[in-house]
């Protein structure tokens, strides 16, 4: 388990260091929109997500964890870096999507081999303890990146990535370890991925209801730093928004590493459920102030640091939920699922957005939000009771 969590922290450490420059990349470095970032995330995270019940499956049927975890941050540390690049959005789309594709290989077998791990009654404390080594790269990526512009370019900056990249998969390749298990005596042939989808349990398939509407108002993080940047830039110019846009998004970080194992621990104490609906109410608050935000400096720290909290609620929480409702021999095709469920809500809710964005105002984008993630807490609410 500390393994996976080093291997999640260096991984972070790279791609998040390329998230927190990506938005103002591609609108000030190369002259793109909102909706241009806003497509390219959520292409990415959709295509992330559908490989992964496909190598959530095949990690169940063939009892191996560790070679699609093994290409999954191959992938990611080896084309991150390589945006830098970069001369138009289709190229910084390609790498990304590639990327991408990687993180999605990893996400449900890595998150299978950690449930693994552990008794049932520590799952909370397990993904906790995950998300927040996981979290604590997220937060360095950011304030590296910080550190950084300073003295260059954002090019430079992507092929730094690449250092963290590369440890991550190194120590994946040589001291993650699993235990191959075999069938069981009497057992058959592995049934198709389909009968595998359609034998999970059923408050599972329920609990994917819930999610699936949340995933459809979880937009990318980093539009929560360009609408900062676009609201601090008139009192304090572009240059000094984006290096405080980049500094709140790494508070955003922070306060999500912090949060992740007290809230897996309370998930453990009180149940998932509830810690769970609590987030995504969060998520509608935040999304609802961050519609009507001002150039009150306090303000804004305060909505980056809800956001922390009901990020390291819903991505804490969904995986040890998960684990609980989820036989060992079928949870890498539930977890798979389940990244799949959130995809699809990634790809529409950061497009969609970024659309709102620009043809209404970004006001009325983050009202979207906040409605579609109130919808989901209540719905989450009444199917799994």
């Amino acid at each position: 388990m500390f393994y996976l969590g080093l291997v999640s922290l260096l991984s972070d450490a790279s791609h998040e260091m390329a998230t927190a420059i990506l938005p103002f990349f591609l609108t000030l470095g190369l002259g793109y929109s909102a909706a241009t970032l806003g497509l390219i995330e959520g292409l990415s995270d959709g295509a992330s997500s559908f490989v992964k019940p496909v190598s959530g499956y095949l990690s169940d049927r063939y009892r191996r964890r560790k070679p699609p975890i093994n290409v999954g941050y191959g992938l990611t540390g080896l084309l991150i870096p390589a945006i830098g690049l970069s001369s138009n959005w289709i190229h910084v789309a390609i790498l990304r999507l590639g990327g991408w594709i990687g993180r999605g290989m990893r996400g449900a077998p890595r998150d299978a081999l950690l449930a693994d791990s552990v008794d049932s009654n520590a799952h909370g404390r397990a993904f906790g303890f995950h998300r927040a080594m996981d979290t604590v790269g997220a937060t360095v990526g950011p304030a590296m990146a910080l550190v950084f512009l300073a003295t260059l370019e954002y090019r430079e900056i992507f092929y730094l990535t690449a250092i963290p990249g590369i440890a991550a998969l190194i120590i994946v390749l040589l001291f993650v370890k699993e235990h191959r298990t075999t069938k069981a005596p009497g057992s058959t042939e592995s049934p198709s991925m389909i009968k595998t989808v359609r034998g999970l349990p059923g408050t599972f398939k329920l609990f994917l209801i819930g999610v699936g509407l949340f995933g459809i108002s979880n937009f990318a993080n980093s539009l929560f730093s360009l609408r900062a940047q676009q609201v601090l830039a008139p009192s304090m110019g572009s240059a000094n928004a984006t290096m405080l846009a980049i500094a709140l998004y790494t508070l955003l970080n922070f306060v999500y590493a912090l949060a992740c194992v007290p809230i897996g621990v309370l998930g453990d104490k009180i149940g998932k459920r509830p810690v769970l609906v609590t987030g995504y109410l969060l998520s509608a608050v935040t999304c609802l102030a961050t519609a009507y935000l001002s150039a009150d400096l306090l303000v804004v720290a305060v909505i980056f640091a809800t956001a922390g909290i009901f990020t390291a609620v819903t991505e804490t929480t969904e995986g040890a939920f998960a684990a609980d409702l989820l036989a060992s021999e079928v949870r890498g095709t539930g977890f798979g699922m389940l990244h799949t469920v959130n995809g699809i809500g990634d790809l529409v809710s950061s497009a969609i957005v970024g659309v709102l964005w620009v043809t209404l105002s970004p006001a009325i984008a983050f009202e979207y939000s906040a409605a579609l993630s109130a919808s989901g807490a209540f719905v989450l609410f009444l199917v799994t009771r």
